[in-house]
């Protein structure tokens, strides 16, 4: 299903993540408003609650994620150069759809990349 996805800057790292605006049409209906709550489930289980904000005037709406984006950065211990993506996708047993989140970090000896790990 849909996802998005992005290299953390030091922004996304210490005070929120900016996202693409196409992620938008994948959330739930703002319905009037500019921001939305959605929760994300990592591959672990854990569920997350994100709210997705965009700017009230002006001609570019760029989305960030403010609420609870934070708490999930440090405690995955997120830093610059990690890949973080969100997806769509449906329960194999419920075929209920969900948000899903994940996050790669480049494993680095000596300055090569020999593979990537999820935190």
């Amino acid at each position: 299903m849909a996802s998005c996805s992005k290299i953390l800057t030091k922004t996304d790292t210490e005070k929120r993540l900016s996202v693409p605006s196409k992620f938008l049409k994948s959330l739930p209906p703002f319905k009037g408003g500019h921001a939305v709550f959605f929760q994300a489930k990592e591959e672990r289980g854990k569920v997350w609650t994100f709210q997705c904000s965009t700017r009230k005037k002006g001609p570019y709406q760029k989305p960030v994620l403010s609420r609870g984006w934070l708490a999930f950065a440090r405690k995955k211990k997120l830093e610059v150069g990690d890949k973080i993506e969100f997806y769509k996708a449906r329960d194999q047993e419920t075929e209920k759809p969900f948000y899903g989140v994940r996050v790669e970090r480049e494993i680095k000896i000596l300055g090569a990349v020999i593979g990537c790990m999820n935190p």
